[in-house]
């Protein structure tokens, strides 16, 4: 039915009335032709984003020179970088039922027949997902594209997590003023989602592997034409796929989060993608347990790492061959990937990658010769995480795959960001942050800040961190986020006590405490209340509704 509904017929001439006002709707021809919503996350505040009205203009004039009418409206966004460390990342997650709740008034308001996604960063591109899923209207998805890599004085690239782990090293005397504002000035060069595998990269360029966007979506630079040439394909193709009848919920199956999974493996993307994925599955009434994760985890060699686990940046996966060259090489090795999956391009997956292969061998390596034989994401399971916890195993030094220590526990992420920074964390030690969770938080903040600190305080091989929180895509070392259920869920996380040997084999997946079930019993009698958050507005009604990360984080 679509627009007609909004545009056919005597009794729908005040609605003609009012389009005519818009003027985007200029004749009676118009009203023949598809309307098209284009769903831009464009805001000032965002390095990724601040360049989208440009990129929504050449949209619009490619959908209307393809045949169709183009409406285009705006979703809000945060910059998890500028909310990091304080309050305002309380607020991050809840931002993507948001968005995912705004693009879903949107559409079944103005009955849009289909609608082009431009979003970038964060949680827009899995809310704007999640909102189109619900709709399940004809989508295509084109990112803005990422960041170029800064450039120092001295040559060595740099990026947001540079600056990030040189505030730890300047605590420490390790690094000059003068060196730590040349980061800042010199990390971040100009518009687009920052330059390393994190989670707005990862989520990008997890979009051509689940089939919603064209080929180069993760990986074409912010400020490249070529991004603009893709941003005016993926508006034409729009329309094609439309009059195909291809939807969102025909393109997302348990084989496409699969082949999804399968690329963030083999890159070592952020830990967040599997909330937002399992999120995405929710909305598309995909089933797929967490437990599937390490079964595509024990198939999927890592062949490419990217910041922070490595010195590459998106660019120099885009210059080796991007992400179908990525697949192209997963496909070398019969069962990793789905091939007859369905993509944007009206083509399956293995039609998109052809015979992509990597040009850049130090880059992007084979299936034969990995950094690693299994994925860089693992779900880990035990008496600390019922209903599992998840780590970037490929950001993880091997001298830390496996670690028994005692636990410190702060129960915010402020506290432990100051025992890190005032040295109170000891080498050997296990951090445990717990109520940073979707409900305890609420909002399950990413804890870059102090991740970024143990690293820049020369912890990374010595120290491990557990929480029911998440972490940034930037996040590097033994950081196992997402336990479940959180502690404000009357998990086990929240009945540790200092002092209690913590064991962590990341390679046989498990999280556990030392204590029989016995002693956990005896402790949940005397489970201490979580924390008052003394929350008002949006943040308490999300408190009330939101579930743990093993959900996805959604609302109940």
């Amino acid at each position: 039915m679509g627009s007609s509904i909004v545009k056919e017929g005597f009794e729908r001439a005040g609605h003609r009335s009012l389009l005519y006002a818009t003027g985007q709707v200029k004749c009676p021809a118009d009203f023949k032709k598809p309307f098209i919503g284009i769903c831009n996350s464009f805001v000032e505040i965002i390095p990724g984003h601040v360049h989208l009205a440009e990129l929504g203009r050449v949209a619009k004039a490619a959908i209307e020179e393809a045949g169709g009418i183009a409406f285009e409206f705006n979703t809000i966004g945060i910059c998890d970088g500028v909310a990091m460390g304080h309050t305002g990342m309380k607020y991050s997650l809840p931002s993507r039922e948001l968005i995912a709740d705004c693009v879903e008034s949107m559409i079944r308001a103005h009955q849009f027949d289909a609608v082009l996604c431009i979003p970038n960063c964060d949680k827009i591109t899995p809310g704007m997902l999640m909102g189109v899923m619900r709709c399940n209207i004809p989508t295509v998805f084109v990112s803005g594209g990422p960041m170029r890599a800064g450039k120092l004085d001295n040559g060595n690239a740099a990026d947001l997590i540079t600056v990030f782990e040189g505030v730890g090293k300047h605590t420490r005397g390790q690094m000059s003023d003068a060196e730590l504002e040349e980061l800042e000035r010199k990390a971040c060069p100009g518009c687009g989602s920052c330059s390393g595998m994190f989670t707005a990269n990862s989520m990008n360029c997890l979009c051509e592997a689940l089939g919603i966007a064209l080929p180069g979506n993760g990986t074409l630079l912010a400020d490249s034409a070529e991004r603009r040439d893709l941003v005016r394909t993926a508006a034409k193709q729009v329309l094609r796929v439309l009059e195909a009848g291809l939807c969102p919920r025909d393109i997302v199956t348990p084989e496409s989060i699969d082949n999804a999974f399968a690329l963030d493996m083999a890159m070592g993307g952020s830990t967040n993608t599997v909330l937002h994925t399992l999120a995405i599955a929710n909305e598309a009434g995909v089933s797929y347990p967490l437990e599937r994760l390490n079964e595509v985890s024990a198939r999927v060699p890592n062949i490419c790492k990217v910041s922070p686990s490595y010195k590459w940046h998106i660019e120099d996966v885009g210059r080796a061959g991007g992400i179908m060259a990525i697949l192209g090489e997963l496909m070398r090795r019969p069962g990793i990937v789905h091939p007859g999956c369905k993509t944007v391009t009206l083509k399956s997956i293995a039609e998109n990658v052809g015979d992509a292969r990597s040009s850049d061998l130090d880059v992007i390596k084979t299936v034969d010769a990995p950094y690693s034989p299994t994925g860089g994401l693992a779900v880990l399971f035990g008496n600390l995480a019922p209903e599992g916890a998840v780590v970037k195993e490929a950001g993880v030094d091997p001298a830390i795959l496996k670690h028994t220590g005692p636990a410190v526990i702060y129960e915010s992420e402020e506290d432990a960001m100051r025992a890190v920074l005032e040295g109170e964390v000891k080498a050997g030690d296990v951090i445990v942050i717990r109520y940073e969770g979707p409900q305890g938080g609420p909002g399950m903040r990413e804890m870059l800040a102090p991740t970024s600190a143990v690293m820049g305080a020369g912890l990374g091989t010595s120290v491990s961190l557990i929480t029911d929180g998440r972490f940034s895509g930037g996040t590097r070392g033994a950081c196992i986020g997402h336990v479940s259920p959180e502690a404000a869920a009357g998990g086990p996380i929240g009945l540790l006590k200092n002092g209690d040997t913590i064991e962590i084999d990341i390679p046989k997946r498990t999280l556990n405490v030392k204590l029989s079930d016995d002693a956990l019993a005896a402790r949940a009698k005397d489970r201490p209340a979580p924390p008052d958050r003394h929350l008002t507005g949006w943040l308490k009604r999300y408190q009330r509704l939101v579930t743990s990360a093993n959900t996805g984080a959604v609302l109940k």
